[in-house]
């Protein structure tokens, strides 16, 4: 794990109105015990992702480490939301950023004890991107598409895009009427530049990748698939436990995801060069420009987690066999989120009755 330090002030940034923008196991219950005070650490999960900018930005520019104060914040680097549940489940870390199935499928399967989201991160920014060829839904039987990991958010849509064209899929490997192979996204992408896969559901940079520099097209932009386009691509999770004994520290790392998002929708000419910095950092390899360019155009950074959408997404995993059907209820806990928005004269957000708001 990285620990950091905070070097830019938040207060300004909290006072910025905000422009509206698989299988994880079972945590122990939910601890009783009375609040322990603020942590001394909080271990915080993220993707190194353009569609976790909020996690990027606010380790670039301190903002959430500075919201934290004296509790010493450290990192960890995931590949997609279902490996990161499992480490939030076994208590590897306190917090994440991560798609909304992952997290919906955690708490359905602790029957409410493991996780809480605390806030939204992004909207948009996911699509099915295909090879030279392929111009229609029919055009996809017998090919191979990958996903980031089976049963993330990304996998979810395609396994329940593709029922709704007639299609039949399988989550044991092999079978059905088009192929999905969760893979990492940079072997994806390879994958695809070798001709092995067709195509893949993916989320940003990993679309504009594809489109860029390996010339996929574009045959489902998902946003195309919700109301206004809007859907949660990255939330921010907590585990139940840490929440119950540390609320202070809860509400700072909110505080601070808080500016984040702020500071991303207020200065969006410096955004690609405070995303790149953590991304070469964290692997080394910045996005080309025109890349993350791209990219970004395709994302909305807000807060709202968009809890209405929540029973749809549940839905769309119970139908594409990633997950079981359950109560979402409580599956919010936007008091610390609305606390501080109200402090910066923002309007608070909706749990769309899923929560404690």
């Amino acid at each position: 794990m990285t620990a950091h330090t905070g070097r830019t002030s938040i207060r300004l940034l909290l006072a910025v109105t905000l422009i509206p923008v698989l299988l994880g196991g079972c945590a122990a219950a939910v601890s009783a015990a009375e609040p322990a005070g603020p942590a001394a650490e909080l271990r915080l999960g993220y993707f190194d992702n353009v569609t976790h900018a909020p996690a990027l930005v606010g380790l670039d520019q301190g903002l959430l480490a500075e919201s934290l104060g004296d509790t010493t914040l450290t990192t960890q680097v995931f590949g997609a939301g279902p490996a990161a549940i499992e480490a939030l489940s076994a208590g590897a870390i306190d917090a994440a950023y991560l798609g909304p199935n992952p997290a919906v499928n955690s708490f359905v399967q602790s029957a409410g004890q493991s996780v809480r989201i605390v806030a939204g991160a992004t909207s948009g920014g996911a699509a099915l991107v295909v090879r030279p060829g392929i111009t229609d839904a029919s055009d996809l039987a017998g090919t191979t598409l990958a996903t980031p990991q089976l049963g993330n958010t990304q996998d979810v849509a395609l396994r329940s895009w593709l029922g709704e064209q007639g299609y039949t899929t399988s989550t044991t490997g092999g079978g059905g009427d088009v192929d999905i192979a969760p893979t990492e996204n940079a072997q994806a992408l390879a994958l695809f530049q070798s001709g092995k896969i067709d195509g893949a559901w993916l989320p940003e940079p990993w679309v504009s990748r594809f489109v860029i520099e390996a010339g996929a097209t574009v045959l489902v932009d998902e946003a195309s698939l919700w109301p206004d386009g809007a859907f949660p691509t990255t939330v921010l999770v907590v585990g139940t436990e840490f929440l119950a004994a540390h609320p202070e520290t809860v509400e700072a790392l909110v505080a601070g995801h808080t500016a984040s998002v702020n500071w991303l929708n207020a200065n969006p000419d410096q955004a690609a060069a405070a995303i790149n910095r953590t991304l070469d950092a964290d692997t080394g390899k910045p996005l080309p420009d025109a890349v993350l360019a791209r990219a970004l155009t395709a994302v909305t950074f807000t807060t709202d987690p968009l809890a209405g959408t929540f029973p749809v997404l549940l839905k769309a995993g119970v139908t594409a066999g990633t997950s079981k059907n359950g109560n979402l209820d409580g599956l919010f806990d936007l008091a610390p989120l609305n606390r501080v928005l109200t402090e910066a004269g923002a309007h608070s957000v909706s749990d769309a009755g899923l929560g404690t708001e």
